[in-house]
């Protein structure tokens, strides 16, 4: 088994298990290999160095981006199991549960920029969250 740390195009870093070098090769070619934060498939292999179990009391050093990136997921997940989605009628849904026509909630979905605007003009509160499609699925 072969443990990679790889990182896409917009440097997100995970790793990847692979049978052998032929088979990342291979996933590689075909495109098969996604960046699990933002579904990039500009994917490079970085350097690592091999993983020694030398003794139980030395516990392995956490690159700190990788723990933030950590962290980050599991905030967005949190987000996601916690809110509804409205898909497209986001801005709609939103003025409705502002104005009380709406039982409040946490909502998430999709809004152009104008919309969005438009919102904060309105004195509606909105954040922009890019959520990758990974995390919208239940995960294995």
């Amino acid at each position: 088994m072969k443990v990679y740390n790889l990182s896409c195009e917009h440097d997100h870093r995970f790793e990847g298990w692979f049978s052998s070098e032929g088979d990342f090769s291979a996933q590689l070619g075909k495109g098969l290999i996604q960046c699990p934060v933002c579904e990039s498939h500009g994917i490079r292999k970085l350097p690592s160095a091999p993983r020694l179990n030398l003794s139980a009391s030395q516990a392995p050093q956490t690159d700190v981006s990788t723990q933030i990136q950590a962290e980050v997921i599991e905030m967005m997940r949190k987000i996601v199991a916690n809110s509804e989605d409205v898909g497209e009628r986001f801005a709609e849904e939103a003025r409705r549960i502002h104005y009380n026509e709406a039982p409040e909630r946490a909502i998430r979905g999709t809004a152009s920029k104008s919309e969005c605007t438009a919102l904060a003009e309105e004195g509606i509160e909105v954040m922009s969250l890019p959520v990758p499609a990974a995390l919208k699925q239940p995960l294995q």
